[in-house]
């Protein structure tokens, strides 16, 4: 698929690809900088439901609270 940025630096998704993925007007797009390709990821409701729990029984939530502690006894 091909499409073109307008003037104002706005593109068109087609349609197709928003039905897919769930993309409607108003639908915030992250953007990722990948050093080769632009990546535009929609943040949806599925978005959302995908991320949660990810981070139960994970470290990365212990290591926040520890460095947080730290910082208030600074």
């Amino acid at each position: 698929m091909q499409s073109y940025i307008t003037v104002k630096g706005q593109i068109v998704i087609p349609a197709s690809l928003r039905r897919k993925y769930g993309i409607k007007a108003g639908t915030k797009i992250l953007i990722y900088d990948d050093e080769e390709r632009i990546i535009l990821k929609p943040v949806t409701d599925e978005f959302y439901s995908k991320l949660r729990g990810s981070l139960k029984d994970n470290k990365a939530l212990k290591a926040l609270m520890a460095d947080r502690a730290l910082e208030k006894e600074e």
